[in-house]
């Protein structure tokens, strides 16, 4: 038991929401201008240049465990005219399941 303790207390990684907008030309007070993106979510370790992959759901929701480092993030499928995430780089914590959330410029103007 004291050892599965130990595993679950040194999980690092992130979850939250992966959002894209604006999802009209004209965005009004009061009326929402984006909109949950389901996507792959692709994180490049910057000292190992592995790679992990992780899906959004369709509510745009997303989880994984990596381990403690700093990542660029992209994503397999372009919405709008180009790969645009952001934050783009991110750092996971030692032994924390911190919340990130995504945004996506869908280009809209």
């Amino acid at each position: 038991m004291r050892e599965l303790l130990a595993i679950v207390a040194a999980v690092s990684g992130l979850h939250g929401f992966v959002d894209k907008g604006p999802t009209k030309p004209v965005c009004r007070v009061g009326q929402p201008c984006t909109a949950p993106a389901q996507v792959t979510l692709v994180f490049q370790n910057m000292r190992t240049a592995r790679t992990f992959r992780t899906r959004s759901d369709t509510q745009g929701a997303y989880r994984i465990v990596l381990a403690p480092g700093y990542y660029t993030v992209t994503t397999v499928e372009r919405i709008g005219l180009a790969r645009n995430i952001r934050p783009r780089t991110i750092h996971v914590r030692t032994a924390h399941l911190d919340r990130l959330d995504f945004s996506i410029d869908t280009g809209i103007r």
